[in-house]
């Protein structure tokens, strides 16, 4: 039996072949779970439609995060498709990417709020609405990034939204509690995505990363998908609040904040 056969979900954010979102995605299926991915725009559509088509029937639920009747929606239809689910994946952020260079004073008061509101907030929306529809046991999982911990090259108000993701986590941890439902953090380190080459010096960072880490390489989606299908099964049935990171080493061996 696959280690995941019989359980159904939800996966958010997915962009494209190379989203972080999507190696998850892919591990999950081969396990045997039922999932819906959600999409924001006809674009993001036609980028993740061929994606869903290749694993299996996978419906596609479109959601804006920022409108609360969009989240209703999402899940209203849900429930038409599955009873209950046992997993969500929230693998969403965004920020104007001309405010991720320079310095992070300069982060004006209107992208700083939808920063918040969208890489942050959103986890705690979500959960919200997905309150009576999770099984007891379900395990919840959002993705975050070592900016969250340390000052990172033009990671400005990102880092700061991530910190607070974080913290939101420990917040809903001990709320689902009681359930005996889970939401950890994945942390992953420096991979080559669409949301990553919106961060200036990208390119310099992987290749840093590569050299200092003790495994001599970047993390991969593989990387990233057999780790969130552990903390997504019953294999992590004791863990739940904290953050884990799957990144080569990063937070081991230590990053300089500035380009030297």
């Amino acid at each position: 039996m696959k280690l995941m056969s019989g359980k159904k979900g939800l996966v958010m954010g997915i962009a494209n072949e190379m989203s972080l979102a999507w190696g998850i995605a892919k591990k999950l299926a081969e396990q045997g779970v039922e999932m819906a991915f959600s999409y924001q725009s006809e674009a993001l559509y036609r980028r993740i439609k061929p994606l869903a088509d290749s694993i299996g029937d996978i419906p596609l639920l479109e959601c804006d995060v920022t409108n609360e009747e969009s989240l209703k929606e999402l899940f209203s239809k849900l429930k038409e498709r599955f009873n209950q689910i046992d997993f969500i994946v929230h693998a969403i952020a965004f920020s104007d990417r001309n405010e991720l260079t320079g310095k992070y004073v300069n982060t004006s008061r209107s992208n700083f709020t939808k920063t918040m509101e969208i890489s942050c907030y959103s986890l705690t929306a979500v959960c919200r609405h997905a309150w009576d529809f999770l099984s007891d046991g379900a395990s919840i999982l959002t993705l975050t990034y070592l900016g969250a911990e340390r000052v990172m090259p033009n990671y400005n108000v990102m880092g700061v939204a991530k910190a607070a993701l974080e913290a939101s986590v420990k917040y809903l941890a001990v709320d689902f509690g009681d359930r005996n439902i889970r939401i950890n953090g994945l942390s992953a380190g420096p991979v080559k995505t669409l949301a990553s080459s919106g961060i200036g010096d990208f390119k310099y960072i992987l290749n840093w990363n590569c050299e200092n880490s003790p495994l001599k390489r970047n993390t991969t989606l593989a990387d990233v998908g057999g780790s969130a299908l552990f903390l997504l099964s019953a294999l992590s049935s004791g863990i739940t609040g904290e953050i884990v990171h799957v990144d080569s080493g990063y937070h081991v061996v230590g990053m300089k904040s500035v380009k030297p």
